[in-house]
C-alpha cells in the first residue's frame, strides 16, 4: 500500500512538471519567442510521456491540455495536423492493450483450461473465446445503438457526396474524437477516477478565462491593427498554422463586434473564434461548482465566469440563456413532484441552487454594458448604447446576420426535402449553399447544428442524433435523482443545466465542431453514460 502511494505522488510529480513545462514552451510558441518547429519536439516529449506514464495519468495530461495542443509545422503545405491526434491514438492503443491482457488473462485461467481438456482448439472454441474477450467491452444498449446507427449513416453519406475524400475525412475527424470518448466512457465506472477527471477539467478552464481577460484589458493599450498583428498573424498561426491564419485574417473573424465606425472585442481567448470560447467556459461550469462547495464562493466564482461568456459577444448564447432558465423551470417542476423522501427533498435543493445561480449572469450585463461601451482600440464611441443595441438586434429579423442565418435555414430544409435519405454527404455541406466544399473549414454550416446533421446524413440521422441527446438528458437526471454521491451529485445537476445551454445555442450555430469544444463536450457526455447508477 505504501509502495503504491509513494509511486502515485512521483506519478503526479511528473505530471504536474511536465504540464508546467508545456504551458510555458506552449506560451513561447505562440508568442514567437521560440519557433513553430519547437511545436514539433514538445510533440515528441508528450509522445513519449504519454507511452510510459499510466493509462490514468496519461488521460488526466491529455484533458488538462485540450486547448494548449499545437499543430505541428510538418511542411509548409500541411501544418494544421494537431497534436492532440497523435496523444489520442496512443491513450486507445494503451486502454485497449491494457484492456485485452486481462481478459486474456481471465480467459485463460478459465476458458482455455476447458477447452485444453478437449485436446484440440476448435473452431467454436476459438469463437468462444472472441466472444469472452471482445463482447464485455461492446455496451451497446440504447445509447451505444444510436451511435453506431449514426456511423452507418455518416458511412452511406459518402454515396451521393460530390466531394467523397472530404466526407472520409470527415468521419475519421470524428472518429478520432470518438477515441478519447470510448476512453473515458469505461474509466468512469470508477466513481474516484471520474472526480478526478472532473477536477482536472477546471485548470484549462481557469487558463483560458485569465487569457481572455487579458485580452480585454490589452484592447486598452493598442489599436486594432496591432491587436490584429498579434493574434491574427501572429499567435492564432502559431497555434492553428498558416491555413487558418490565413482564413480568420483575409476571409474574416468573429472576433469583432461592429457599429457604424465603432467596434468591441469579442473575448476568444485562445480559441480560433468567439462562438468555441464561451462555450468551452460553459461545460466547464459544473467542474467548478462540484470543487467550490462554499455557496457564497460560487457567487464571486460564476460572476467571473459569466462576465466573460457575456464579454465573448456570442449573441445566441446570450439568447440561449433564456431556454436554459425555462428548462430549470421544468426542472424544479418535475422534481418537486418527486420530492417523498429526504434525500429526494436534499436533491430539490441542490436543483434549486444551480438554478438560483443562473440570475449571476443576467446581473453580470449591468457589468459588460461599460465594458463594451468604453473606447477599446483607443477609439471613442460615440453611443453608448452598443450593447444595449447588439441585444435588441437578436429579435431583428432584419439584422444582417439574422436575415442571412434564416436564408441558410430556408436553403437547409430544400436540401433536406430534396436528399432525405443520406443528405448531400458528410463534410459536403457547402454544396447545399452552391459554394467551394473547402469553404466548410472557413465556416460554410447550417448555422444549426441538428439540421446540418440532417442535411448532410439524412432526416433518419438527423432524428437519430436528437434521440440520442434526449437519452443523455433523460440518464443525466437519473444519476442526479438517484446518485448516492453527493460530489458528483452537484456535477450532475449542473450539467443538467449547461450541456443544455450549449446544445440549445446549437440551434443558431455549428461551433461545438471546433475540436477543443468537442473534445471537452466529450467529458460531461462520457461520464454521464459510463457512470452507474
Amino acid at each position: 500500500m505504501l509502495k503504491s502511494s509513494l509511486q502515485s505522488i512521483r506519478n503526479s510529480g511528473l505530471l504536474n512538471t511536465l504540464f508546467v513545462g508545456q504551458l510555458a514552451l506552449f506560451g513561447l510558441i505562440i508568442t514567437g519567442i521560440l519557433p513553430r518547429e519547437a511545436a514539433l519536439y514538445l510533440g515528441a516529449v508528450l509522445v513519449i510521456y504519454f507511452l510510459a506514464a499510466p493509462l490514468d495519468d496519461s488521460l488526466v495530461f491529455f484533458v488538462r491540455s485540450i486547448p494548449f495542443f499545437l499543430a505541428l509545422p510538418i511542411t509548409n503545405n500541411f501544418d494544421n495536423f494537431n497534436t492532440w491526434r497523435i496523444l489520442a491514438a496512443i491513450l486507445f492503443l494503451k486502454w485497449f492493450a491494457a484492456e485485452f491482457s486481462i481478459f486474456n488473462f481471465a480467459y485463460s485461467a478459465e476458458a482455455t483450461a476447458s477447452v485444453a481438456k478437449a485436446g484440440q482448439f476448435s473452431i467454436k472454441s476459438k469463437f468462444s473465446k472472441f466472444k469472452t474477450l471482445i463482447f464485455p467491452y461492446i455496451k451497446v444498449g440504447r445509447i451505444g445503438l444510436l451511435l453506431l446507427l449514426l456511423l452507418m449513416f455518416a458511412s452511406l453519406s459518402i454515396i451521393p457526396a460530390p466531394d467523397k475524400i472530404a466526407a472520409i475525412k470527415r468521419i475519421i475527424f470524428f472518429l478520432n474524437f470518438a477515441i478519447l470518448g470510448t476512453i473515458i466512457f469505461y474509466k468512469a465506472s470508477d466513481r474516484e477516477f471520474a472526480i478526478r477527471l472532473i477536477k482536472n477539467s477546471i485548470i484549462p478552464v481557469v487558463i483560458v478565462v485569465v487569457v481572455g481577460y487579458i485580452q480585454v484589458i490589452s484592447t486598452y493599450f493598442i489599436d486594432i491593427y496591432q491587436f490584429m498583428r498579434i493574434w491574427g498573424e501572429g499567435i492564432q498561426c502559431r497555434q492553428f498554422g498558416e491555413q487558418w491564419c490565413n482564413i480568420a485574417v483575409q476571409l474574416g473573424n468573429t472576433w469583432f463586434a461592429y457599429y457604424g465606425e465603432q467596434l468591441s472585442l469579442r473575448v476568444f481567448s485562445l480559441f480560433p473564434d468567439s462562438h468555441s470560447f464561451p462555450q468551452f467556459v460553459l461545460l466547464g461550469i459544473p467542474a467548478v461548482l462540484m470543487v467550490v462547495r462554499k455557496k457564497w464562493a460560487r457567487i464571486p466564482v460564476l460572476s467571473i465566469l459569466f462576465l466573460i461568456i457575456i464579454l465573448s459577444g456570442t449573441r445566441g448564447i446570450w439568447a440561449a440563456s433564456v431556454g436554459v432558465v425555462l428548462l430549470a423551470l421544468g426542472i424544479i417542476f418535475y422534481s418537486k413532484r418527486r420530492v417523498t423522501t429526504k434525500s429526494a427533498i436534499a436533491d430539490f435543493v441542490v436543483i434549486k441552487h444551480m438554478v438560483a445561480y443562473l440570475i449571476i449572469f443576467f446581473i453580470m450585463f449591468s457589468i459588460a454594458f461599460p465594458i463594451f461601451s468604453s473606447p477599446q482600440f483607443l477609439l471613442l464611441k460615440d453611443s453608448p448604447d452598443i450593447l444595449k443595441n447588439r441585444i435588441k438586434s437578436i429579435i431583428d429579423f432584419g439584422e444582417t446576420s439574422n436575415s442571412q442565418r434564416i436564408e441558410i435555414w430556408k436553403k437547409t430544409l430544400v436540401s433536406i426535402k430534396e436528399h432525405p435519405s443520406f443528405g448531400v454527404g458528410i463534410g459536403n455541406y457547402p454544396v447545399v449553399l452552391g459554394q467551394d466544399i473547402r469553404l466548410a473549414k472557413a465556416g460554410s454550416s447550417a448555422h444549426n447544428l441538428y439540421l446540418n446533421v440532417a442535411a448532410e446524413m439524412g432526416i433518419l440521422a438527423g432524428i437519430i442524433f436528437i434521440w440520442f441527446l434526449w437519452l443523455l438528458f433523460k440518464k443525466n437526471y437519473e444519476l442526479f435523482a438517484e446518485g448516492d454521491d453527493k460530489r458528483l451529485g452537484v456535477y450532475f445537476a449542473a450539467a443538467l443545466l449547461y450541456v443544455p445551454w450549449v446544445l440549445i445555442y446549437s440551434l443558431t450555430d455549428v461551433a461545438i465542431f471546433d475540436e477543443r469544444t468537442l473534445l471537452f463536450v466529450l467529458i460531461p457526455i462520457s461520464i454521464i453514460l459510463g457512470t452507474k447508477h
